[in-house]
């Protein structure tokens, strides 16, 4: 029998499983320019090709090393109870992160009101769908909506994701409407607390950040599609200096690796310091799978085993399976 090591799972803290149809098609543009792609893809799925897909992604996702995933939703009521279905059949941990969405994007997206989102959100509780609160982005979210759902979060002690200065021109726009900056926009509306995961934050500056580590709130990096998309460089160094809690999220699965992300994380603060070992390989271990975990309010999430007798790690000292395993394995490894 090969010789193999268990390890906690990693946890995705942050997907859009539909997106995985836009790989290979969408190269060209910058991010605004994918952005109309994807909202074509988005315009045209509905509930039953959302359970089909998603089996395959989850699944695909738990051959990567994923055993659970947040799911960041925002096609619609009926085609958040596919995904939820899609994950169970999949054998995937779930949380479907409900995206409120109250102006721009596609109508699918939109709530009319904070009340029908939190109507909404309440069906899929009681559905027995673990959930979490998601203003989808202070573009798709007004202040009175960030308000009332920060409290909503509080009351109810669920996580609370959301979408934050990705790119610059999302920056320059909240300025322009609101004279501050998004992640300080989510501070002063009382979205930042020990359950808030702000996903990207590339641009944040560093008062951005000061308010995240002052909130005890985390970050999700999602290297290999802010890679993909042209981003920026995530500012790996910075968080870490803040002890700001770090998970990683597939996003738009454009490559669905852990290994990959962790690895892309810790190469940005390596070409972005000159030095090596910015960040430990036992932290970045910590980083997939317990601060996603999290994340997302999981207690407990599956294991996996990787397969020490693999040519990646075969003749590797025992003492230098976890950087090994970190920076030259891929998803294969698992047993």
């Amino acid at each position: 029998m090969a010789e193999r090591l268990t390890l906690p799972g990693f946890v995705n803290a942050h997907s859009h499983a539909f997106q995985r149809a836009l790989r290979g098609r969408t190269e060209g543009g910058d991010f605004w320019a994918w952005r109309e792609s994807m909202l074509g893809v988005a315009s045209r799925l509905a509930a039953g090709q959302v359970r089909k897909n998603y089996v395959d992604v989850y699944r695909e996702q738990l051959g990567a090393g994923y055993t659970a995933v947040g799911e960041f939703h925002y096609l619609g009521l009926e085609e958040a109870v596919a995904a939820a279905e899609a994950a169970e059949e999949a054998g995937i941990g779930f949380v479907l992160l409900y995206a409120a969405y109250g102006r721009g994007g596609l109508e699918r997206f939109r709530q009319e009101s904070v009340a029908e989102y939190l109507r909404q959100l309440e069906s899929l509780r009681e559905r027995g769908i673990r959930v979490g609160v998601a203003p989808h982005s202070v573009r798709a979210c007004p202040r009175a909506w960030l308000e009332d759902l920060a409290r909503y979060a509080e009351r109810e002690s669920l996580p609370l994701h959301v979408h934050a200065d990705e790119q610059p021109r999302e920056i320059e726009e909240c300025v322009d409407e609101h004279g501050v900056r998004p992640i300080e926009l989510l501070a002063d509306c009382g979205c930042l607390g020990p359950r808030t995961t702000v996903v990207h934050a590339t641009h944040a500056d560093a008062h951005e950040l000061d308010l995240i580590a002052e909130a005890g709130a985390r970050v999700c990096l999602c290297l290999t599609t802010e890679a993909n998309l042209g981003d920026g460089f995530a500012p790996v160094e910075q968080l870490c200096e803040r002890g700001i809690g770090i998970c990683i999220g597939s996003d738009s699965n454009v490559r669905i690796d852990p290994l990959e992300e962790l690895r892309e994380l810790e190469g940005i603060a390596r070409r972005r310091t000159g030095r090596r070992n910015v960040v430990s390989p036992d932290s970045l271990l910590c980083f997939g799978a317990d601060e996603g975990a999290a994340s997302l309010g999981l207690e407990g999430w599956g294991e996996i085993e990787i397969d020490l007798e693999h040519p990646s790690l075969l003749g590797v000292d025992p003492a230098d399976v976890f950087p090994a395993l970190v920076f030259g394995c891929s998803a294969d490894v698992l047993a």
